[in-house]
């Protein structure tokens, strides 16, 4: 359980940075458009650190680590976030210098929310094969 809390306490720490990143980067480069950058923050934390607070609850209650799938979720998943908010921050920074990307961004950040999308269904998977267990 501490494993839990401590993942989410580290996507605590990184939305926090995360929103104090784009409102330096955007001042200090007068940038008032749209950036990626300005949804980094909640992404961090409803995607990661609350997510984990959820996570560590089912954990509590249903003993979820004890099932084998539980790792295929952990790893997917926290792969496909820190994917998705890696391009996110490379794809937001490069808006505001004003510089293009190009379509392997969005592709590599497609993969990204895939890998999320099945860390999820692993977990739904753990969770009803914990259900079935605790009867």
């Amino acid at each position: 359980m501490k494993k839990l809390l401590t993942t989410s306490f580290v996507y605590c720490i990184l939305g926090l940075f995360a929103g104090v990143y784009y409102r330096e980067i955007t001042k200090y480069n007068n940038f008032t458009g749209d950036t990626q950058l300005s949804v980094l923050h909640t992404h961090l934390l409803m995607l990661g650190m609350f997510m984990f607070l959820i996570v560590l609850m089912l954990e509590k209650n249903f003993g979820i680590m004890k099932s084998k799938k539980f790792k295929l979720f952990y790893y997917i998943y926290n792969l496909g976030l820190l994917l998705t908010v890696g391009l996110m921050v490379f794809h937001g920074t490069m808006t505001v210098f004003g510089k293009e990307t190009g379509a392997a961004v969005s592709g590599i950040a497609g993969l990204g929310h895939i890998l999320l999308a099945l860390g999820l269904v692993f977990l739904f998977l753990t969770v009803y094969e914990r259900l079935k267990v605790k009867g």
